[in-house]
């Protein structure tokens, strides 16, 4: 819901009555994750569900819509192209009605959004609750009932995990909230912060990571000690420009299992001291440009420097996928491969030579 948010904000603020319909479930090769949200107001469409598969059949029914409804698409028996997905997935659309009579709590959820404040959004989509009860939950507080203190107590403490981790998706419970059974169904739609992606050393190679970093959805933070380099002017599509000297910045920085670190200055004087930094931390990926030969160089100082070799194993140097890359856009592009790749577990071979299914879950 994060990309249509704006716009439909504009009709709740101006007291207008819409569809939204959004995806909590998938299976098989479904086009959209579990989040994406499309908004329907007369002839008015925002987002997307399905990239195109079934987006008429949701619209009419979010067009008409008067409560909530848990509507399932799939292939059909007789016939593909009619009203189900081509590509062999099944996705469960929560679709319902808002304005700020029937969701008042939207204004609170955007502006945390806004803020990079992380929220979920608990939602009962099936069994014995009610459907449609919502409960809006922040890392130190909740507003809402999902009908039971027991219900609302067992989410919190679930949404709360899957907001540390970015996790959209089902939760199941029973209908007091006992977490061994899974009658009733709460889709938990997590809006984390978006993940960090620090790249350092002010170069051409870093302006277009940092393009295509922001492209992603990351908050993109740009660092080198050099001030004549690393100015706002040269990299515009950062979130931040700092000077100062890479490995002091990173260490005085927050770092979580979610965060990108990208170490382009192949200057063992910047990336030694900074890598020793960068592999002591939870950070998801280290990553450090240069050649083989560069490569080897700078881990026979990081293991002079005392690193382990476990600590050594997480670098992923030379950077990137071997897309045969040479201009800093290109490279740009074979780090980003290599970040997509590692997130979804995808082979990264062509899928033309690949079977089975094309859309992996996260790993």
């Amino acid at each position: 819901m994060r990309d249509v948010l704006p716009e439909i904000m504009r009709w709740w603020r101006s007291g207008l009555r819409f569809g939204l319909a959004t995806v909590v479930s998938t299976f098989a090769s479904a086009p959209r994750p579990p989040g994406a949200a499309m908004a329907v107001r007369g002839d008015e469409v925002v987002g997307s569900v399905s990239g195109g598969c079934v987006e008429g059949a949701v619209f009419d029914l979010a067009a008409e819509i008067d409560e909530p409804v848990l509507q399932r698409y799939g292939v059909t028996d007789d016939d593909a192209f009619a009203v189900g997905l081509t590509c062999g997935g099944i996705i469960d659309i929560l679709v319902e009605p808002v304005s700020i009579e029937t969701y008042p709590e939207l204004g609170d959820i955007a502006r945390s959004v806004a803020a990079h404040e992380p929220v979920a959004v608990a939602t009962v989509v099936s069994g014995p609750g009610r459907m449609g009860a919502r409960r809006v939950v922040w890392p130190d507080r909740s507003s809402g009932t999902l009908g039971l203190d027991r219900l609302d107590e067992a989410v919190d403490d679930d949404a709360r995990g899957m907001l540390a981790q970015g996790v959209t998706g089902i939760r199941r419970y029973g209908p007091r909230g006992e977490r061994r059974l899974d009658e009733l169904a709460v889709f938990v739609h997590s809006f984390a912060p978006p993940p960090r992606l620090l790249v350092f050393g002010a170069i051409d190679f870093a302006a277009a990571v940092a393009r295509l970093g922001k492209f992603l959805g990351y908050h993109v933070t740009v660092c080198d000690a050099r001030p004549v380099f690393a100015t706002p002017k040269r990299f515009p599509e950062a979130d931040a420009v700092v000077v100062k000297w890479p490995h002091d910045y990173l260490a005085s920085t927050t770092v979580d299992e979610r965060t990108v670190i990208c170490v382009l200055t192949h200057d063992p004087k910047f990336d030694v001291p900074l890598l020793e930094v960068a592999l002591r931390t939870p950070a998801g990926y280290v990553g450090a440009m240069g050649s083989r030969r560069t490569h080897e160089d700078r881990l026979a100082r990081l293991r002079e420097a005392g690193l382990a070799e476990e600590e050594l194993a997480r670098l992923r140097s030379p950077i990137g996928l071997d897309l045969g890359a040479r201009t800093p856009e290109e490279t740009a592009v074979s780090i980003a491969a290599e970040l997509i790749q590692l997130r979804w577990g995808g082979s990264g071979r062509p899928l033309s030579d690949t079977a089975g299914r094309i859309h992996h879950e996260a790993s």
